[in-house]
């Protein structure tokens, strides 16, 4: 069959306008020493925020808020391949193998099947593919860190002496304790009358524990409380869980020891503390390597954030978004 030079001509025509379009539409948003970065790779970075901002930001600010948005993410991708790069001179890889034990770890400690995974992944937009990149870089970034920077972190026990006193407020013991408890409920009709005798059935039932009747058998038969199954134990409480009155007696009330009537406007209560915990400060001895590990991840964030700032300053970038 013979085509007309015509038809050829407008054939080529369309081809070419097409690749021109298509390369406008991927062209070159950075350059990074001797790679470059496309706006489709950044599109495809950018989309399960794409789909956050249509669905859930209505503020008059979004285009602007768009715009930076792409614009950390192009930085970090920046950030990333110049770690690539790095890692690639010096011999750093990160296996498949490592990757999709990195998701199945991931998988199990969220307790989620591979389906449920990947549904997640769906309604966020993000397809496995570029998790999966996501994860190499991440432990490719963590083997650098710990080749380039983590040999040159060190804390010492001044340091950790020094955090302590300076923080010893997150170190002070929550005081807690653990009542069992005896509830008459107080009827929604407030007649004075049902409310005295029901003060008398309370006064009745604490007589009977002071003359060492079992706390649990009481409960069990009198109480109205949703624990009275199990003895009227209420568990550990902190202060401001319960009503005001209740609180004041059991955390003042000796361990053991079984309190008066208490009235709230619930009902009438009778407790009895059975633990108590925490109050004071924690011992340096029990919180040295939690303090260690805190100023640990400080000072590699330091180290890392100045690590990747030099590795910026030695190697070629032009963004051209």
């Amino acid at each position: 069959m013979k085509i007309g030079k015509a038809v050829l001509a407008g054939m080529a025509a369309v081809f070419l306008g097409a690749a021109v379009q298509a390369a406008v539409a991927d062209r070159i948003v950075a350059v990074v020493n001797n790679e470059i970065i496309t706006l489709s790779e950044l599109n495809i970075a950018f989309e399960p925020y794409r789909v956050r901002f249509e669905t859930s930001y209505k503020g008059p600010d979004r285009e602007e808020a768009r715009a930076e948005t792409r614009r950390v993410i192009l930085n970090r991708m920046i950030d990333n391949l110049l770690m690539e790069q790095e890692s690639r001179k010096t011999g750093i890889d990160v296996r498949d193998e490592e990757v999709t034990d990195a998701i199945r770890d991931m998988q199990k400690r969220r307790k989620i099947s591979p389906h449920e995974f990947q549904k997640a992944l769906e309604r966020e937009g993000i397809t496995p593919e570029v998790y999966r990149k996501d994860i190499r870089d991440q432990l490719m970034r963590m083997k650098l860190i710990r080749r380039d920077i983590k040999s040159r972190v060190a804390v010492t026990d001044e340091e950790i002496g020094e955090y302590y006193s300076k923080h010893r407020e997150d170190y002070e013991g929550k005081e807690v304790v653990r009542i069992k408890q005896i509830l008459l409920v107080l009827p929604k009709e407030k007649d004075p009358a049902v409310k005295e005798k029901l003060r008398a059935e309370a006064e009745a039932i604490h007589k009977r524990l002071v003359d060492g009747e079992s706390f649990d058998r009481i409960c069990a038969k009198y109480s109205q409380g949703p624990e009275a199954a199990a003895g009227g134990d209420v568990g550990f409480i902190e202060r401001g869980i319960i009503h005001s009155e209740v609180e004041d007696v059991a955390f003042s009330l000796p361990l053991n020891q079984i309190s008066s009537v208490i009235e709230s406007s619930v009902g009438f209560h009778i407790i009895q503390v059975i633990d108590r915990r925490g109050a004071g400060l924690k011992a340096i001895e029990g919180v040295r390597e939690e303090i260690r590990e805190k100023i640990d991840r400080e000072k590699m964030e330091k180290k890392y954030g100045e690590w990747l700032e030099e590795l910026r300053k030695r190697s070629h970038i032009e963004i051209k978004l």
